[in-house]
Formats: C-alpha cells, sequence, structure tokens
C-alpha cells in the first residue's frame, strides 16, 4: 500500500521520513513543502574541531528556536 504524502501534516511527514530516511519519495515531499522564501543559513566546512563545535551549538540553537523551545538543550 502505497503512503499518500499529500494528504499527511507536515509534522506527520516529518515523523515519517524521520523512521524511514531510505524513502526518498517522502523526502522529496517534505523537501516541497519547503518555504521559498525562508531564510537561507549555509553552514561551511569547519576548518577546525573548534569551529565544528562552535557550528554545531549554532545548529543546535537555531533548531531549538523554530521549534520554540528557547536556547538550552538537556
Amino acid at each position: 500500500m502505497k503512503l499518500n504524502f499529500e494528504d499527511m501534516t507536515k509534522a506527520e511527514l516529518r515523523a515519517y521520513v524521520l523512521q524511514h530516511r531510505d524513502d526518498l519519495e517522502a523526502l522529496e515531499a517534505l523537501f516541497n513543502r519547503r518555504n521559498p522564501n525562508s531564510e537561507t543559513i549555509v553552514f561551511h566546512p569547519p576548518q577546525s574541531k573548534d569551529e565544528e563545535q562552535q557550528q554545531f551549538e549554532l545548529f543546535k540553537r537555531l533548531v531549538n528556536e523554530k521549534e520554540g523551545r528557547g536556547d538550552s538543550v538537556t
């Protein structure tokens, strides 16, 4: 039985993609729902372990802010 990704909410589709990472059709459906007007954030390859850690911390903060969880991660 083929799933209808168009009938899923964004949260449902995201959960499905996280559970079925090899399903490229689902990933494409999720990607197509992005907002083309949203701000793009580019992370360049880190040049050191310190820079890698800084980028990781920034990434965590951005995800938490987007999900409405504030700045802290436990």
